[in-house]
């Protein structure tokens, strides 16, 4: 493989692992009855509609067909992508469940 194989190889993992993790949030938002754009729209009010939200909404499964996202393990995988602003949103709805 040359530089530019592996830089793209690279590009098309992060894009995948990307993906999942805004899969991973909008599934969450489903099984805690929240709203994922609603959400997203709190952390990222000025940004316009991401489509790779609205597709992974799309692939959303009712919350007793879905298996569970712990709290932290969504938290870390927003962190890791640094959607710290996200996180801080997701972080809130959990307090307000805990009340």
């Amino acid at each position: 493989m040359n530089q530019k194989d592996v830089e793209k190889q690279i590009i098309a993992n992060y894009q995948r692992d990307e993906e999942m993790m805004i899969l991973v949030f909008a599934q969450w938002c489903v099984n805690h009855d929240l709203d994922p754009i609603e959400l997203y729209t709190r952390a990222y009010p000025n940004q316009e509609k991401n489509p790779a939200l609205l597709h992974a909404v799309d692939l959303t499964v009712p919350k007793e067909e879905a298996g569970d996202v712990a709290d932290q393990t969504l938290i870390g995988v927003l962190s890791l992508f640094g959607n710290e602003d996200l996180a801080f949103v997701v972080t809130e709805e959990i307090q307000n469940r805990k009340k």
